[in-house]
């Protein structure tokens, strides 16, 4: 269901590395890639390989509180999305409805704060309700679980220099983070599905995330290989470009 170059570290992962202990306190961000070609090697219609990524994804969130992660930033729908055909889009429009409904009742049991990140806008108007809604409901909560829906990186940065236009003020780095659709920096980036592309994802926040990048396509992704990246990301050592 989703999609993603920038000077990137980039680490492939074995899928029978064995688990270690897990960093605490990280922003985990992931391109959830792969659910079509699952769906193609198991016989089943694209739509049935968008809705086992959907409950993997509630797998995800599950793991992150486990590992006491701060943050969980997926790529839900990408701007370029919606060049689809116009049967799929359907089959994704009617799958977020559904996956809303168990998103509202998930985020109230485990604490979630919901918020989405991209041009809501040109989602029909039902689902931009739905999400709305949801935002609200969960204002209270404790973990962000944002989602990057019609999203774009490089429109990401077009709509902060336009906001920074209007505003007429001296940009500074600090003040431009302000502009974009997330402040907050992942330490953690995930691919799965096999490419070793970044796909217009987050491209100002990722500058200095350490990337994973993992064959496996994002239905069967795994707690294991999940807690692997997690113990390969604690032997790294991050000098943030110095």
């Amino acid at each position: 269901m989703l999609f993603v170059e920038n000077d990137v570290s980039t680490t492939f992962i074995n899928r029978d590395a064995s688990l270690a202990h897990m960093s605490e306190n990280l922003h985990i961000a992931i391109i959830m890639d792969g659910n079509r070609r699952w769906a193609e090697a198991n016989h089943l219609n694209r739509l049935e390989g968008h809705r086992h990524g959907a409950k993997k994804l509630e797998e995800l969130v599950e793991w992150c509180r486990d590992a006491k992660a701060r943050a969980l930033t997926l790529y839900a729908f990408s701007t370029e999305n919606f060049r689809r055909a116009p049967i799929e889009l359907k089959n994704l429009f009617d799958l977020f409805r559904e996956f809303f409904v168990r998103l509202a009742k998930k985020a109230k049991e485990l604490g979630l704060r919901i918020i989405f990140l991209g041009r809501l806008a040109l989602f029909p108007r039902d689902i931009q309700n739905m999400a709305k809604k949801i935002e609200q409901d969960t204002i209270d909560g404790s973990f962000p679980l944002r989602f990057c829906f019609g999203y774009g990186g490089r429109q990401e940065i077009l709509d902060a220099v336009n906001k920074a236009i209007r505003n007429g003020n001296e940009l500074t780095e600090e003040g431009f983070e302000k502009l974009l659709y997330m402040e907050d920096q992942p330490d953690i980036v995930i691919r799965t599905g096999g490419a070793v592309r970044t796909s217009n994802f987050l491209p100002w926040q990722t500058a200095y995330a350490e990337w994973f990048f993992v064959d496996t396509y994002w239905p069967d992704f795994s707690n294991q290989e999940f807690h692997a990246i997690i113990a390969e990301f604690d032997q790294r050592k991050r000098n943030f470009g110095k």
